[in-house]
């Protein structure tokens, strides 16, 4: 063989080398677009759910209260304001959940984005191996 022939052998090699790592990655983005849109549906729906659950709750809450103030008609701003201090409190609670969870320092797909820079590392390191004349 000659070295034009070689050199085309190489160079097809590496367009083939290419056409293959693009189509991996294509499809891996397919994948990923398609996660990401049944992980979106499923959020709505989670979402539309913990709406309709919190009314619900809401209205038997206040039902509750109202029930027990009727019922210890005598103590009946005793029972409301034992109420109104239990709900301020477990708002305030739920308050400081809610401000320590939005505030957490992880990005967002940080686990992918760790696993995807892995990858790139392992391919640098067996390209860098691959590439070193012997």
């Amino acid at each position: 063989m000659s070295d034009s022939d070689e050199g085309g052998g190489l160079f097809a090699a590496l367009k083939n080398i290419a056409a293959t790592l693009l189509a991996g990655g294509r499809t891996r983005l397919e994948l990923l677009g398609n996660e990401i849109e049944e992980e979106k549906r499923r959020a709505v729906y989670l979402f539309v759910m913990a709406q309709a659950m919190l009314f619900c709750c809401g209205v038997g809450v206040l039902l509750a209260v109202a029930f027990l103030t009727a019922l210890f008609w005598d103590n009946r701003l005793l029972v409301l304001g034992a109420s109104c201090a239990l709900f301020l409190v477990l708002a305030w609670f739920f308050y400081s959940r809610v401000t320590r969870e939005t505030q957490r320092s992880e990005g967002v797909f940080a686990a992918s984005i760790a696993e995807l820079q892995e990858d790139l590392r392992q391919l640098k390191a067996a390209f860098g191996h691959e590439s070193r004349p012997e």
